[in-house]
């Protein structure tokens, strides 16, 4: 076995992603979203993880936006973790399911006001006029939603992608660095070291 990499790269993922926060980054949760476009293009943006374990990697977002139509399309994505400080990435892969409805109202519902405020005020990745456009929609929408209780809207939610294989890349002096790629198989994680 690598140094520090358990037999359960979710054991080792939580071990890291706990070390990037105490390096102090800003974003630690902060992940590449690869999917592919109903042309067949790739594409990534970055998004951010809400909750990680066996049954899947959590991110949410607007039901009306790119990502959200790549993945109705090819229900299949790729996640992208790079933390420097401490020099690790994670890399994970599987298929994309929808979260359940309770889940997405419990998360959004944790949300900051204003954050909940702004998914409504937001139509994510289409044309915006303007900076002034985008205001004007949130002070509609505060109007509409005052006092602190915003539901849900029907276009937000989110997804979470199962971990079918996950490759832990960990830096090391002169290149030689340390990977392991785990492949779940019959609910189980084999492992395999790779050249870096």
């Amino acid at each position: 076995m690598m140094t520090g990499m358990d037999d359960d790269p979710l054991v080792t993922f939580h071990t890291w992603l706990d070390d990037a926060r105490r390096a102090g980054l800003r974003e630690p949760t902060a992940m590449a979203l690869a999917t592919v476009n109903a042309e067949g293009r790739p594409e990534v943006r970055m998004v951010l993880l809400k909750h990680a374990d066996v049954h899947g990697f959590v991110f949410y977002t607007n039901l009306e936006s790119p990502k959200a139509a790549a993945l109705r399309i090819h229900p299949e994505a790729e996640l992208c973790f790079y933390w420097n400080p401490p020099g690790r990435q994670v890399r994970v892969h599987g298929p994309v399911k929808p979260v359940s409805a309770k889940d997405a109202d419990a998360y959004f519902a944790s949300r900051p006001y204003l954050s909940r405020i702004g998914a409504w005020a937001s139509r994510q990745s289409r044309p915006l006029g303007g900076y002034a456009e985008l205001e004007r929609a949130v002070a509609a929408t505060l109007l509409r939603f005052p006092g602190g209780k915003v539901p849900r809207p029907p276009h937000w939610s989110g997804f979470y992608l199962v971990p079918e294989v996950i490759e832990l890349w960990q830096e090391r002096a002169y290149r030689l660095h340390e990977r392991v790629r785990y492949v779940r198989e019959g609910g189980k994680w084999k492992q395999q070291p790779l050249y870096p």
